[in-house]
Formats: structure tokens, C-alpha cells, sequence
């Protein structure tokens, strides 16, 4: 059986984006059009479907690491912060991002919430390893 261990993340990631941009439960927030992913970034996304990517990589990243919460999720999302003549340093991504995505997820039943933090719930796991298996046949 494929899983989402056996494919390219960034295949799986595309492929999963598409499909969740069908599902009427994920929708881009409406400040979503004019923000940065966080304090290291200079502009906003360019992408118009950043939301759906962002969503599709949370989905593969919480399935991966599994139950993990907004904070750990930060650390992945973050990155070098330009001080200008200053050392560079790590910045934590927006948690405010992650949480929505994690909320749409979690009411389209891919996620589900534990005392831990947020794991994948078989019908996401299963929706991961479906697209992994499309990737496998083309």
C-alpha cells in the first residue's frame, strides 16, 4: 500500500492543495489577501492559492509528527529574520495561520484534537494516502 511516506513531498502537497481547494469547508480567511506568513518575510505570498498549500502542508506535516500543537507547527513555519547590520536570528511563523488552517482541517474531519494537540483522523490519513497512491499510478 502507498503512503504518504513513499512520494515527494511536494507532489503530495500540490495534489492534496487541489483536492482541499474543492472542499467548500476550506476557505482563505478574508484578511488572508493582504498578510505575510511572518515576521521574517518582506511581502505577502505571491501565489493567489497560498492558502490551500499552506492547509495541504499542515495536513502532511501534523500527519508526519503527529499530535503536535500550534507552537512546535511555528518553529517549522519560521525562519532567518533580516536585522540589516545586525546578526540574523530565528523568528517563529504565524500562529494565527496555522490555527485557522488547523480549524478548517479539523471541521473537515481530516484533524481531530487530543490531549496532546492536533492528530490526523483516519479519514485524513486515508485522504493522504489516496493521493499518494495517484501520484504512484501517474
Amino acid at each position: 500500500m502507498t503512503t504518504l511516506y513513499d512520494v515527494p513531498a511536494d507532489k503530495l502537497i500540490k495534489l492534496t492543495a487541489a483536492k482541499l481547494k474543492e472542499d467548500s469547508r476550506i476557505e482563505p480567511p478574508e484578511w488572508a489577501g493582504w498578510i505575510k506568513t511572518g515576521v521574517h518575510k518582506e511581502h505577502q505570498p505571491q501565489d493567489d492559492d497560498w492558502w490551500y498549500i499552506r492547509c495541504a502542508s499542515l495536513l502532511r506535516r501534523i500527519a508526519i509528527d503527529g499530535p503536535v500543537g500550534t507552537q512546535r507547527l511555528r518553529s517549522v513555519y519560521g525562519g532567518k529574520t533580516d536585522n540589516s547590520s545586525r546578526p540574523e536570528r530565528f523568528v517563529k511563523g504565524s500562529g494565527s495561520i496555522i490555527r485557522k488552517a488547523m480549524q478548517q482541517l479539523e471541521a473537515s474531519g481530516f484533524l481531530r484534537t487530543t490531549q496532546k494537540g492536533r492528530e490526523v483522523s483516519p479519514l485524513g490519513r486515508s485522504f493522504l494516502d489516496n493521493s499518494a497512491y495517484e501520484i504512484m499510478q501517474s
